[in-house]
């Protein structure tokens, strides 16, 4: 493991509290969901007409919201999903144990980008993902990026439903700052200022100079490493679906 990769795994963003209780995460950003559901729609439409593919991969499938979206849209289709972090499996193999037992799903315990370098080139028709990519450092996001070309089929496709920051600062600032009232608004009538906290630290995380994923830098970097089409194809506040094709 490079040092890009340990630097990440040394992180544990989803450790203790956020991950014992992420289902929290629907009520202070209700998009999440929304996104969740909408990857899931894309990549069923997606494959609509087209042969059964025989791997898809998730990354970052934390408790399994968009995991079970995949699931829906791929039919009988196996499905290999990836997470860094213990407890969020956990909670994914529980809240999915019918599609593992039944062979549909298999968990795998990795960061990201250690799972991709392991993998041959042109292994996966689709890879997915949501609101996982944004949470990587700069240098280890762009190595994801590459990664998930080298692996893809040619033809295959890569969907991101993702925090994009706007490229408009003010925008983006104000937009941050409607979130962190929602934050406070859903954590008091909760009484629980302890997750408020743990949320507020985290989103400075996400929004740090080395880790801020904005929509244009992020597309042309995407376009530059060889994705083609890159599309957006759902934009609301500083969410977006996006994707990229392999020719």
């Amino acid at each position: 493991m490079n040092a890009i990769s340990n630097l990440h795994t040394a992180e544990r963003l989803f450790s203790g509290p956020i991950a014992e209780e992420y289902e929290k995460l629907a009520l202070i950003c209700p998009a999440a969901a929304d996104m969740s559901r909408r990857v899931g729609e894309f990549v069923g439409g997606w494959l609509r007409g087209r042969a059964v593919p025989d791997n898809v991969l998730e990354l970052g499938c934390g408790t399994g919201v968009t995991t079970a979206a995949l699931l829906a849209a791929l039919d009988k289709t196996p499905l290999t999903a990836v997470d860094s972090e213990p407890s969020m499996l956990a909670q994914a193999g529980a809240n999915l144990a019918p599609s593992i037992e039944a062979g549909r799903l298999r968990l795998v315990e990795n960061d990201a980008l250690s799972f991709l370098r392991a993998q041959a080139e042109d292994s996966f028709d689709v890879i997915a993902s949501a609101f996982t990519l944004h949470n990587f450092m700069d240098g280890y996001r762009s190595e994801v990026l590459r990664e998930i070309f080298r692996v893809l089929k040619p033809g295959g496709l890569f969907v991101n439903g993702d925090r994009y920051g706007l490229d408009d600062t003010l925008e983006h600032t104000r937009l941050i700052q409607e979130e962190v009232k929602q934050y406070f608004k859903v954590f008091r009538e909760l009484n629980r200022i302890d997750l408020l906290e743990h949320w507020i630290v985290h989103l400075f995380s996400d929004e740090s100079p080395d880790r801020v994923m904005r929509l244009a830098p992020g597309l042309d970097a995407m376009t530059a490493i060889g994705f083609h089409p890159v599309t957006v194809h759902y934009r609301h506040e500083v969410n977006a679906l996006v994707t990229g094709g392999k020719p």
